[in-house]
């Protein structure tokens, strides 16, 4: 390949690029949804494939880079004036906890299960399924929470209160199955989980969806649905 032509399309396409990121980068970065992902790649590889194919000249370059930039700025106009068409290409919020119990078709729906779940809410200083009212999917993938009243943020400070430690919450039952790893390193022993789910009226552990301990606030139950 000719280094001049090389040179030259090198730096139209940097600043051709530079122009278009820019204008819609700001968004691909900060509120990332499938489609602004995969248009991200589509608009690199383009350029990119473009510069180290001999046959391809600076024309070529920008005819297709200004056209996807173009398809692009379309996509954001209509998504602006439309909503329908807004939720159509960047999908909406899914409500994966409503009213503090797990929506299980919701993970379904977005193939989630409960332990990719319960890391995203690790991620967001949500240790405990529990504390949660309300937990969002948003169409970039993150998580919103609104958590119940009791567990929302204050300092024992603001009461005069005696510090307590701080326990972590372990899952002991998850869709069903007994965690016995984790029931053994508790010190617990089967006896003392039946028991507990008895004294709820629970007798088998396939009822369960999910069940956590923590120290100083007991067993959280989540049964799942009936079919």
């Amino acid at each position: 390949m000719n280094i001049l032509n090389l040179t030259i399309e090198l730096i139209i396409g940097f600043f051709l690029l530079f122009i278009i990121v820019k204008i819609v980068g700001r968004k691909i970065i900060n509120q990332i949804t499938p489609f602004t992902f995969i248009s991200s790649i589509v608009l690199g590889e383009l350029l990119g494939n473009a510069l180290y194919d001999h046959r391809i000249g600076v024309f070529y370059i920008l005819y297709s880079m200004l056209l996807w930039a173009a398809l692009l700025f379309s996509v954001e106009y209509l998504g602006q004036k439309y909503l329908s068409f807004r939720g159509l290409f960047e999908g909406k919020p899914s409500a994966l906890i409503k009213n503090g119990i797990v929506d299980r078709e919701a993970l379904k729906k977005n193939r989630m299960n409960l332990n990719q779940l319960q890391s995203l809410l690790r991620q967001s200083e949500t240790f405990s399924i529990r504390e949660v009212a309300y937990c969002y999917l948003e169409a970039n993938g993150s998580i919103s929470i609104l958590k119940k009243n009791k567990y929302q943020k204050t300092t024992q400070g603001d009461f005069n209160m005696a510090l307590k430690p701080a326990y972590v919450p372990v899952t002991l039952i998850r869709d069903g199955e007994v965690l016995w790893d984790e029931l053994k390193d508790l010190s617990l022993d089967e006896s003392w989980l039946r028991t507990k789910l008895s004294s709820q009226g629970i007798s088998k552990y396939s009822h369960v969806f999910i069940a956590e301990w923590l120290e100083d606030d007991g067993l959280f139950i989540q049964l799942n649905e009936p079919h």
